[in-house]
Parts: C-alpha cells; structure tokens; sequence
C-alpha cells in the first residue's frame, strides 16, 4: 500500500521538525499526554500526534470510516458503510470546503494533517493500513465527535437491497447469534450543579460518556494563545469532544431530538430519465457515480461502481419496499454542514463563560448532542442540539413523509431560543441521560406540551428515574460526593419489575412445580434492596431474569407503543415472567454450578489485546465489576455479556471516561479511562487504570502545569519520545 514516506519532501520534512520544536509533550504519572504549543496550531500538531503514539491503529480506523475507505483494508464486507458514508462524504466537495474555510481553520487543518505525516514519517515500522499520507481536507469528513454519527441511521442491509446486485454476499452482521439485551444502550450522564448547592460554591460538573471501551483518548492541549482544553477526545480528531477549560465545562449527551428524516420520493420515469415529484412539478434525479475501492481476498485491488440517486431532501438509501420498482424511493435528511460543525467543535473549547459558550453555538452546527455546562461564575445550563430542523408539527417524522408534499420540507432551523432549554434553574441542577428535556431541572424543566413533537423521541428512562432521586433535595456537594452519586448503586427498573415476579409467584397454584422450583430465588429478591454490587447474589439473578425476558419481549409485537418497560411490567404476563426466571436459574446452574452467584464472579472487565474487537477469554486474569447495564438504572454502565466460549460476562460499552470537575478559583477534577490510555499491550498504560475503573475510584487530574510537578514521567518533543511500542 505504499509507504509512509511516499509523500514527505524535504521541505515537508523541516516544517514538521520546526513545527515539533515548538511543542512540549509531557506524559504524567497515567501516561496521559499534556500537550503544549506556542500556537494553537502547534497544540493541534502535538496532540494528534501523542494520540498515534498512544493508538494510530484507532485514529487511521477512524478515517477510514468517515472518509469511506474501509474497504481497502477490509475487503468487500465493508463495501456498503463505504457507499454509505460516500452517499454523503465526497472528497472533491471537501476539498472545495477547505479552500474556502477561514485561515484560522485551515492554519488548524494544516497542523492534523502534518502532525499525523510526522509520526508516520519518524515511526518507519508502523505500517498504515490504507491512509500512508494525511491531507488537511480529510479533518472535515469526521468534524463531530459523537459516537455512531447521524449516517450510521442508513441501514446497511436495506442500501445494500436498493445499489446491490444479484449474488452480493449479504451485509455481515455485528455478532452473529446475538441477543437483544446484549445490544447496550448508548449515551452518557451529565449533571450540573450551581454552587448554591456545594459545599464550597463552586459549580460542579459531571462528565460520563458510556460508549463502546477505548473509543476516546484523554489528554489537555494548551497554548500560547490561551487554549487550555482538558477531556476526551475521540480518537484522530484535533478537539477535545468532552471536557473543560480554567473557565467552563462542557458534557455531550445523545440527543432524542428527531434530527435525521426520510423523505418517501415518488419516482416517475420519462424519456428514459427519471424524475420524483414536488408539488405540479416533475424534478430531475440528481445521478452520481461513486466509487468504492476495495481489497480482493488474494490482497489485489478492485473497485466497485454504483450510480447513486439524489433530491433535494439528500441521497437515496433505500426503496420503501425494499425493491427496485416504481414506486416510492427513501431520500434522507440530515446535517451535513462540515465546516461550521468543525468550527464550532473548536471554539466552544476556548468560551469562557455561558454567554461566548453560546455565542458559538450559534453556529447550528451540533446535531446529535444536548450539552450539560457549568462554568465558574457559577452558570449550569442544558442545553438541546443546535441543529434542529423546524417542521410542521402536523406529520409524524419518525416514518418517511411525503416527499412530493412541500408542506413536509424543513424551513430552516430552529433559533436556539426555541429549544427545550434551562439556564440557572432555582432547583440547582441540571442533568440528561439520553432521557427527554422534561426532566432535566425537576420541575423547572421545559414542559412538552409548548414543544413540537420532534423535539424528543426518548421519553424518560430508568437512569433520568435514579438521577433526580440523587439530586433531589439533596445539597454541599462536593467532588467525592457527586463521584458517589455518579455510581449509585440502585437499580430503578428492578425496583419496578421485581416485586410484580415476586406477587406472580404468589399467585401460584399450590402444586404448581415452580413454587418448588422457584422458591429460594423468589426469597432471596424478595429481600433484596435493589443494589447492585460485587458480592451480590440478587443482581445475578435479576439481571439474568431482565435479560432472559428482554429478549422474550423483544420479540412480541409491541405497536401499541408500550415501553419494552412498560411491556415486561404489563403485557408480558405471568407464564412469561416466572418463565423467564426458571430459564435464568437454568442457566446460572449449567453455566456456574449454583443459582446463587456473587455479580463480581459473572460481570467482569478484560483487556488482553489492543484489538478494535476484543477477545475474551475465561481462562485469562479479569476483575470483577459492580455495576451493570444502564437498562436497568444503573447511573454506572457496564455493557456486559457471554461471548463464544465464555461463561462469564465481559464488557465492552458503558462507563468509558468519567470525570468530576469543580470550578473553583482553579478548575480541579479528578477522572478515570476504562483500562488505560495506551493501545500498546506492552505500555505500563494500558491496562493501570483497570482496578480504579472498576470501583469507581477515580485518580486526581493533573491539569495545571503546577499540578504536574512530581508527576511527570516523560517530557519531550514529538519525534523525541521513547519508542513506546
């Protein structure tokens, strides 16, 4: 695939060194790097920089899919996610872009691009998959940092039955024999607190995004010119995603505002061309021809071409009956405003307070996140996305509209100000657990009645349920404290679930053969508090019983609209619940000898490999982890389950990074990273923050170059490092 140097000239190679003396990096005690330049351009040269070091293998996978070229490393399974992404991504409008950004940006281009060839261009013996030279343009096609973008809402397998041919291999899926209930739900808790409400009045914030493990590296990049951001930074992105400065914080969690539409076109066609309606008028298809470039199974080359359609709504993404006929084709909306999506990802890490924070907002740029914010002068806000499309409320845009009706289109965006919002609310509080805005201050939140319906599709969920019976009435909080309300051990959906089993099981026939059967388990959840943790034998039970009948509900029909909570609780029946708990007591006993299992013997966290996709293996060292599935309410997620070949739950999703900061006279936190910052099996980083991350115990950030001193494990220049492979 070429070489790492295949690009480099010499004079390439004298502005990197130049640019590499004007950096600092600075690994503390974690291995986490403190990166300083004297422009924010060499910050962004050096931070891209320490994340190849830590894992280039992540931040090249990242490219590969924003940029739709993951099948070149790949092969042909991975053809449709890169039609997917072109359907959207098309470098020749990227570069467009670049060349008519502001030079601000393209400075900050420049420097990603440039920091990433130096590391290729002083780490000969690391082989890139695909990409072996970096251009500044490339920074727009991944300029927001959620996990599982807007395009991911284009299914695969239905792309693939609308541009596919006659004998294509079927798109794999993600695990085969996968249940429903090991499919975590995704997100993030945030919480905000006014310093009416701390110990010490200083306003708090919570930062806990529950993505898939490894997803994001931790560092702080700093400058000359002011920069000082601290926080997550999803891998091979130049921003820090999720974090703070001396002045604010910011916390992202996913959105349920309905941001993403399908439009049913209705195709005409004509002379041999084709046309959708609008309205009295027939309108061209817009045809394009895409590319993918793919790796045959023998290593060679080959490509495939598709003639993808368009309208003004977006890209075609499917038939509405999966078919090819004449009849409607599915166009899809969504955000894709590249540029000011990747300034606004900057400049809010540089806002010093709730009014330049928003000031930046203005942008409309952030789709898929609400925001919680706090900032030392004692501001607490959530906030919904910015990007919200304003439609009439008349039509349900959670199914395809019609395309041909112009009343459907978007009218423009909604001003920020009509967005479910709170600023400084009486309660003291703010919070989001990908629930909907109408809990997010108690009862000084927005009311759903004054907004359309498309601003939330979520409801409430278990996690909103446990957040505000932490906060509630509660106050002098402090870092440690809001740390022990982050990883309250309570387990709101059993609370709810639990004693109906247990009034089923009451209600049993005398000889029934499961009063027998079933009467220790029923006694020990009878007792139980509802607390999960390492030695309880009652979460083990609940949580192989919730999943047993998750998948059995999942599998009814639910259109009347019932929760999957709400159907376990009332359509399920007895026969189904009792059920469900015989076949977990079946299995807890094949699989452990006994149906009394301690949680910390099943539900554990493993890393033996710097892998994208994890192997598991019972036979190797784990630890044992309290917590559980954010389904049930827990606040800490712990997205566990068997694997082939395991007995025991293994982890892969939830708590990834958590963080508490207190903006004091100076911004104090303290955090942990699932595992540990580096991707390298052989880094003393890989795998040091395993035990803290398991018991929520986390470590002090050293954030101020003062609180460096006595932490400092390496200081260097990039390309001057210790080899850490």
């Amino acid at each position: 695939m070429g070489s790492a140097h295949a690009s480099t000239t010499a004079s390439d190679a004298a502005r990197w060194q130049q640019q590499a003396q004007a950096v600092t990096i600075t690994r503390d005690d974690w291995g986490i790097a403190h990166v300083h330049g004297k422009t924010d351009a060499d910050a962004v040269f050096g931070m891209v920089y320490a994340q190849a070091e830590d894992d280039f293998n992540r931040v090249e996978t990242n490219y590969l899919n924003a940029l739709g070229r993951l099948a070149e490393a790949e092969g042909e399974k991975a053809i449709w996610s890169d039609l997917r992404q072109k359907l959207f991504i098309d470098p020749v409008e990227l570069k467009t872009l670049y060349a008519q950004s502001p030079g601000w940006l393209k400075s900050l281009m420049n420097a990603w691009a440039d920091g990433l060839n130096y590391y290729l261009a002083t780490h000969p013996h690391v082989h890139p998959r695909v990409i072996t030279h970096y251009e500044p343009w490339m920074a727009l096609s991944f300029s927001e940092g959620s996990i599982g973008g807007d395009i991911e809402r284009v299914s695969l397998k239905q792309l693939q039955a609308f541009y596919g041919r006659d004998g294509d291999a079927p798109v794999p899926l993600a695990m085969a024999g996968a249940h429903p209930s090991w499919v975590e739900p995704t997100g993030s808790n945030g919480i905000a607190i006014a310093p009416r409400l701390t110990a010490d009045g200083h306003a708090l914030l919570l930062i806990n995004p529950h993505t898939s493990f490894f997803f994001r590296s931790e560092l702080q990049m700093t400058s000359d010119a002011g920069l000082d951001a601290y926080g997550a930074v999803t891998w091979g992105q130049f921003f820090v995603y999720q974090g703070f400065n001396h002045h604010i914080g910011w916390m992202h969690t996913s959105t349920g505002a309905d941001v993403v539409d399908e439009f049913a076109e209705t195709i005409v066609r004509k002379d041999g061309k084709l046309y959708y309606r609008y309205g009295k008028e027939l309108r061209p298809v817009t045809e394009r021809r895409i590319t993918v470039p793919y790796r045959t199974k023998d290593g060679s080359k080959a490509e495939r071409t598709f003639t993808a359609y368009f309208t003004h709504h977006g890209p075609i993404v499917r038939a509405a009956d999966d078919g090819k006929g004449d009849g409607k084709w599915i166009a899809m909306a969504l955000m894709n405003r590249p540029v000011p999506a990747l300034e606004q990802s900057w400049l809010r890490t540089k806002a010093h307070d709730y009014a330049s924070y928003m000031k930046v907002a203005e942008l409309k740029a952030n789709s898929s996140n609400n925001t919680l914010f706090a900032d030392d002068k004692g501001e607490v806000a959530y906030l919904h996305p910015q990007f919200i499309p304003r439609r009439d409320d008349r039509f349900d845009y959670t199914q395809p509209v019609d395309g041909s009706n112009p009343a459907t289109d978007w009218q423009g965006l909604t001003p920020l100000d009509q967005a479910p919002h709170v600023v400084n609310p009486p309660n003291g509080w703010v919070f989001n657990t990908n629930n909907w805005p109408y809990s997010a201050a108690g009862k000084y939140s927005p009311k759903k009645e004054d907004f359309p319906r498309y601003m939330d599709t979520f409801g409430e969920n278990p996690r909103g349920l446990h957040a505000i019976r932490v906060l509630d009435g509660k106050d002098q909080f402090t870092r440690a404290s809001l740390i022990t309300a982050a990883f309250d051990s309570y387990l709101p959906a059993f609370a709810r679930q639990i004693p109906i089993l247990v009034a089923d099981y009451d209600a049993l026939p005398v000889h029934d053969p499961l009063r027998q059967k079933l009467a220790g388990p029923i006694a020990m959840l009878r007792q139980w508090d509802y607390r999960w943790g390492i030695a309880s034998m009652p979460t083990s039970l609940a949580v192989f019983w919730g999943d047993t009948l998750w998948d059995e509900v999942r599998r009814v029909d639910t259109a009347e609209g019932l929760s999957i909570y709400d159907a376990m609780a009332e359509k399920a029946g007895p026969k189904a619940r009792l059920g469900a708990l015989s076949e977990a007591v079946d299995r807890l006993e094949k699989d452990f000898g006994h149906w009394g299992v301690a949680w910390g013997e099943i539900n554990r966290f493993q890393r033996l490999t710097g892998d994208l996709v994890q192997p598991f293996d019972d036979s190797k060292p784990s630890i044992p982890v309290p917590f559980t599935s954010s389904r049930w309410g827990s606040l800490a997620s712990f997205g566990a389950h068997r694997w082939p070949g395991t007995r025991r739950y293994y982890g892969t999703s939830g708590n990834s990074f958590v963080a508490v900061v207190e903006f004091g006279p100076k911004v104090s936190a303290r955090a942990i990273t699932a595992g540990g910052e580096s991707g390298h099996p052989q880094s003393p980083h890989f795998n040091d923050e395993a035990e803290r991350y398991t018991t929520g115990n986390l470590r002090e950030v050293y954030y101020w170059p003062e609180q460096l001193k006595g932490h400092t494990e390496q200081v260097y220049h990039p390309g001057k490092g210790k080899n850490v492979l």
